[in-house]
């Protein structure tokens, strides 16, 4: 065992009775022990600042004291865990809660649906609930997309070792260049028009059109104002449910709660999950515009849709977005994020990198794909986690706690600017050898 194996604690246990299928852990081989907003210590007490946040599940931080407080006293007063759908006094506070705070400032209205617990359950329904309205079965998505691991979302993700561990056929979805998959000087939204119009392209008219705004799992890829615009009006011209799946990017990534309030869409269904739940509790949402709630009751069923302890801990969430300060907040760490990453990039022309994403998802991708895990790896050695992403695991991704101190970012960026420098001249060493 390595020297930072052993430091990190014992993995035996791990490696022994858990499934060949963990991933992150295998990245991060340590054992974590305790944590609090951007920051976590393993058994050895070793200090990680944490530029991953659970995959986006943590935008309000680690053990977030506020949240912590009040999930403590509902658990004190003996308050109701489980209920599957049945009415509890958790669930009716945030559903007025989040429609004050969230959907009336923004001139939004949606029937609020709790699918199954997680990102890909509340795709499942968005895409079933599509297909219900329309009558129609196709969904068009697109390239690099990522929508989930279950079947139904996992036939719209477009990553190929994904969609290989499926075992089955991935039918029903029809995938088209996103944004730029073509460069600058394709508008792949009159791609897809020009399929729609012509009788013999072969492309049905689908029930929706499923898109990330930006894609965290594709790599970091901004869809322009301009393209979400233009993927509306087809939408809207040609009677096509409009679905944003707002799982990584929602309740605060990319700077505003719905990362599509920039474009000023107001898609017909939003998915929801990952930092809905506010303190890293399972939970999702499926916003469904009122003249689209069709469902007949228990068509779409789960246990665990009445999570009680996400609803305590989401309201309390909403707090953040009620004084107008917070966007403000997030606007300057993502100018201090921009901003080092820029610089990196700028000083060494070398490395042959390009800054990706926007908000607080930004990261940098090489034209060597392997250098993005191996400035993933350099970080984690110095006290940084941060992963990949990209077709090509080409994007080295920060993604911190929303919540994250100035001081704490501006110390993890001093880290990976050091881990940036370190990869870079050894893959320099490396050329000339």
């Amino acid at each position: 065992m390595s020297a930072m194996k052993k430091d990190a604690g014992d993995l035996k246990v791990f490696n022994k009775m858990e499934s060949e299928v963990r991933s992150y852990c295998r990245s991060f081989e340590a054992v974590f022990d305790k944590a609090r907003n951007a920051k976590i210590w393993d058994i050895e007490g070793r200090e990680y600042i944490d530029f991953f946040a659970g995959a986006g599940a943590l935008n309000y931080g680690h053990n977030n004291p506020a949240i912590r407080s009040r999930l403590v006293d509902y658990l004190l007063e003996d308050g109701v865990t489980h209920s599957l759908d049945m009415a509890t006094k958790a669930k009716e506070t945030f559903l007025k809660r989040f429609t004050a705070s969230i959907l009336q400032p923004r001139g939004l209205d949606y029937k609020i649906m709790f699918p199954g617990p997680t990102g890909t359950n509340s795709v499942e329904s968005a895409m079933k609930i599509a297909r219900k309205v329309t009558g129609r079965r196709t969904i068009v998505c697109f390239t690099n997309a990522f929508h989930g691991m279950s079947l139904g979302s996992l036939a719209a993700t477009g990553n190929a070792f994904k969609r290989k561990g499926a075992g089955v056929d991935l039918p029903n979805t029809s995938f088209m260049p996103y944004d730029g998959y073509f460069g600058d000087g394709v508008n792949t939204v009159e791609m897809l028009d020009k399929y729609l119009d012509d009788p013999g392209s072969g492309f049905d008219l689908p029930a929706a059109i499923i898109l990330e705004t930006v894609q965290g799992e594709g790599g970091l890829n901004v869809a322009s104002t301009e393209w979400l615009k233009q993927i509306q009006a087809l939408c809207l011209a040609r009677d096509i449910l409009l679905i944003v799946d707002d799982v990584q990017m929602g309740c605060g990534r990319t700077g505003t709660f719905f990362s599509f309030e920039e474009a000023g869409l107001n898609p017909d269904i939003v998915c929801l999950s990952k930092s809905i739940g506010g303190y890293g509790l399972p939970m999702a949402l499926t916003l469904i515009k009122p003249e689209y709630d069709l469902w007949h009751p228990g068509e779409h069923n789960g246990t665990f849709r009445g999570n009680n302890l996400g609803f305590v801990a989401a309201a309390e969430a909403l707090a953040y977005w009620e004084s107008g300060t917070f966007e403000k907040e997030l606007a300057d760490k993502a100018k201090r994020i921009e901003d080092a990453l820029n610089g990196l990039i700028m000083a060494h022309p070398e490395a042959k990198a390009h800054k990706k994403g926007k908000g607080l998802i930004q990261g940098i991708s090489f034209d060597e794909p392997k250098l993005a895990g191996q400035l993933s790896a350099a970080a984690f050695k110095r006290g940084v986690i941060m992963e990949t992403s990209g077709p090509h695991d080409e994007v080295a991704k920060l993604m911190p706690p929303l919540t994250i101190e100035t001081s704490v970012l501006e110390q993890g960026l001093a880290i990976l600017k050091d881990s940036f420098e370190e990869i870079i001249q050894l893959e320099c060493v490396e050329a000339l050898v």
